[in-house]
């Protein structure tokens, strides 16, 4: 898919381009190709003179591909989050910046992405040209992760209400531990998320391509950054408590299990004994000599087990 948006009087305008006639008299700001097909790379191609390589968005680049430029255009590797709640994600972005127009390549559609075109046709005066767009895509990044975080910090919430306030058992512990794992991985990609974003910035600014109230910008979107990485690490901190004290309840709950046998073993050996020592071959067996023998060995045998249980229970043992 490849979509063009044009800048007028501050906003941008969308239109969704099906072939190389629609896009010749086109002047984008910013060209969005989301799974670009050959032939929407070979309109680019005849437009813009940009080759666009089948490898640009492939995740196994090396860290010195990621930002470098190239015969006049400025190439930039990202990666995006999707707060997916099954399943959360880091999509890379292949941005370049060629003749004033930004060139964005990725292989599905972005929260931020989305965000930045509502913000652009509702904020006049919002864009001026390429460069903000991308600097607009990184801010909006960057609240993006802080909204992910808010979440995170309302999931760990409940899953504290389930654990610390209420009994565990083995069933609710399963459920805690996912949700915490997913709370966990979630933070992870967040954290890497700011980072990346944050060395995209820093090259922005060392190239010089930046105006001065676009590396003023660039600058507060980094004091933003900084500010997350405060939160990622108490989140880090809590998911590690979290995860202790439900492994904690886990063991409780085997170890009352474990408790449980414990004590029977204790109270069943003395009359385990005392059967043993009664079944022996005498020469006289009891029970041919006393007919109150096998009555009495049996009474002897019931208090062996009342007894330690008795005794178990005074001293809350038991409980």
């Amino acid at each position: 898919m490849l979509n063009v948006f044009t800048l007028a009087s501050g906003r941008l305008f969308q239109e969704e381009i099906d072939s190389a006639a629609a896009l010749a008299p086109v002047e984008p700001v910013w060209v969005d190709l989301e799974n670009p097909s050959p032939v929407e790379k070979s309109w680019i191609a005849g437009r813009f003179g940009l080759i666009i390589p089948d490898n640009i968005i492939d995740d196994d680049l090396e860290e010195s591909a990621r930002f470098y430029e190239e015969g006049g255009a400025i190439h930039i590797r990202s990666d995006f989050l999707i707060d997916d709640e099954e399943a959360p994600r880091n999509v890379r972005v292949a941005f370049i910046l060629h003749r004033n127009v930004l060139f964005s390549i990725h292989s599905e559609d972005l929260p931020v992405f989305r965000l930045l075109r509502m913000r652009a046709r509702r904020i006049p005066a919002l864009i001026e040209d390429a460069k903000d767009v991308l600097l607009k895509l990184y801010d909006a990044d960057a609240e993006y992760s802080a909204d992910a975080l808010e979440g995170i910090y309302d999931d760990l919430d409940k899953v504290s209400q389930r654990v610390l306030k209420s009994e565990v058992n083995d069933a609710a512990a399963a459920t805690a531990l996912a949700d915490i794992a997913r709370q966990e991985d979630l933070n992870g990609r967040i954290r890497r998320n700011v980072m990346d974003t944050r060395r995209a910035l820093s090259f922005m600014m060392r190239s010089r391509m930046l105006g001065a109230d676009q590396f003023e910008e660039a600058r507060q979107i980094l004091r933003d950054i900084d500010s997350l990485d405060s939160h990622t690490a108490f989140l880090f901190d809590k998911i590690n408590f979290l995860m202790d004290a439900t492994v904690g309840f886990i063991n409780i709950n085997q170890n009352k299990i474990i408790k449980i046998f414990s004590v029977a073993s204790v109270a069943l050996l003395p009359p385990t004994l005392i059967a043993s020592i009664y079944g022996m071959n005498f020469k006289a067996m009891p029970e041919l000599d006393w007919s109150l023998g096998y009555p009495f060995a049996l009474a002897i045998m019931v208090a062996s087990v009342i007894t330690p249980f008795w005794y178990f229970r005074r001293k809350g043992w038991l409980n």
